[in-house]
């Protein structure tokens, strides 16, 4: 008798302890719960994009606690609205649209925390052949160019600066893919864009480079920074250990693609299998030569900012396009998220 209660007891209160597991809610550890976020790039799949999937294949997310979605943009101005209205968490997009922005809304504007392309890559392109010498040669000429294209978002500062009419220069729209060819086909004068997207671009279509000449902002006084990883400040706010995770991660990205440049195309063609490997490579090659490689990060560090060059766009951006109010350079870039100075490239070659 006593035997058949024990084991009663036993039974009833097995079942309780089960059900008490059942309902009770499932907590998983902090070390093992994942941060989704969704990243914007500032164009369609390239070879130098390359850090970011080798980032991603290598496990440097994961390892920071992040599942990172990298989705092709539609131009590196296009980015900055799409993080300040909550579409993307992060983008890989134009600094000086995000000036602009912080300028007019900066309760609304995200913030760059990692900044990649530090030589001014915006350009106008002209057939080589073309009368089109210098920006004063703009005027009563077309201009063409997609309608997030950070370049063309610039004109109105080049034209200041420059001393020319912006009125008095033809500007027409196109989609992305048909720039070159627009070009070469004289529909107009000249187009917007970075100088080895253009270049690229063209020899995928069979345009060889002597076919096309540059008027390069960079040569008239424009020393601008370009495109940088910016975020949202209310990730920043929320969840800063995920931004410092996701700067660590893309960096050592970087690092690795530095390393292994094969690796790092291959990592992209994994995603675009059309794209044509060789070129992506060359593309690569040049954008690390002509747009991240400012003799400033052999001090400072890929990554960082000089405040005071920094300050100097601001204002170039401020006064160019009439902007209501001066951002801080704290409103516009933040170092907090950096690695380490140590663990920055300081050399690219």
């Amino acid at each position: 008798m006593k035997s058949t209660m024990t084991s009663n007891l036993r039974t009833a209160l097995l079942a309780l302890t089960a059900a008490f597991v059942l309902s009770a809610p499932l907590v998983v550890p902090a070390a093992a719960q994942t941060t989704k976020l969704k990243m914007v790039l500032n164009w369609k799949y390239q070879g130098p994009q390359g850090m970011f999937f080798l980032a991603d294949d290598r496990g440097y997310f994961k390892a920071e606690g992040l599942e990172v979605t990298l989705d092709q943009g539609n131009g590196s101005g296009a980015g900055v609205p799409l993080v300040a209205n909550g579409t993307y968490d992060v983008a890989f997009g134009d600094i000086n649209a995000l000036i602009e922005l912080a300028a007019k809304k900066p309760d609304d504007a995200p913030i760059a925390v990692y900044v990649m392309f530090n030589q001014p890559p915006f350009t106008v392109a002209v057939k080589a052949d073309s009368p089109i010498k210098s920006p004063k040669d703009f005027v009563g000429k077309t201009l063409g160019g997609a309608a997030n294209d950070g370049a063309l978002k610039l004109f109105p500062a080049l034209c200041k600066i420059t001393k020319i009419d912006c009125t008095k220069v033809n500007i027409t729209n196109m989609q992305p893919n048909l720039r070159e060819q627009m070009l070469m086909q004289g529909q107009v004068d000249g187009v917007f864009g970075y100088v080895n997207t253009i270049r690229f671009s063209a020899r995928l279509i069979g345009i060889k480079d002597d076919q096309i000449r540059f008027i390069n902002y960079g040569d008239y006084g424009m020393d601008l920074y370009s495109n940088a990883i910016i975020v949202s400040k209310k990730l920043v706010k929320e969840n800063p250990k995920a931004v410092a995770g996701l700067v660590r991660a893309i960096n050592k990205g970087l690092i690795d693609s530095l390393k292994d440049i094969d690796a790092s195309v291959a990592a992209v063609a994994k995603r675009e299998s059309l794209i044509k490997v060789d070129i992506e490579k060359e593309r690569f090659v040049a954008t690390l030569k002509d747009e991240m490689n400012h003799p400033e990060i052999a001090t400072i560090g890929l990554g960082n900012v000089n405040p005071e060059r920094l300050k100097k766009s601001i204002d170039i951006l401020v006064e160019a396009n009439n902007l209501p109010r001066t951002p801080a350079v704290s409103e516009i870039f933040t170092p907090e998220f950096l690695p380490p100075a140590a663990d920055l490239p300081k050399k690219l070659f």
